[in-house]
């Protein structure tokens, strides 16, 4: 099992990164958390066999429709066995 923590810049708040996130997340099988920052940016992270998380983190690279992604800052976490995936406030 694998945790990382993301941070995504860009255009990225306010274009549905988030709760389409959720749905990919969920979709893919991986646990966690996303929200946004009060400096524009989207925080996660993902937690999950290497593989789901390469899969997440190739989609959370481009997000969603209408959405701009200058960057996505990937650091390890240690894994929690957290269970479900959440959007926080």
């Amino acid at each position: 099992m694998k945790r990382v923590h993301v941070t995504v810049s860009g255009d990225v708040q306010g274009v549905g990164y988030r709760y389409t996130m959720r749905m990919i997340a969920v979709e893919v099988g991986v646990a966690g958390w996303v929200r946004n920052r009060r400096d524009g940016t989207v925080e996660a992270e993902i937690e999950a066999p290497p593989a789901q998380i390469d899969e997440v983190l190739a989609w959370m690279a481009a997000g969603p429709p209408g959405a701009r992604v200058d960057s996505a800052r990937v650091t390890d976490a240690a894994p929690t066995g957290e269970r479900g995936f959440r959007v926080l406030d």
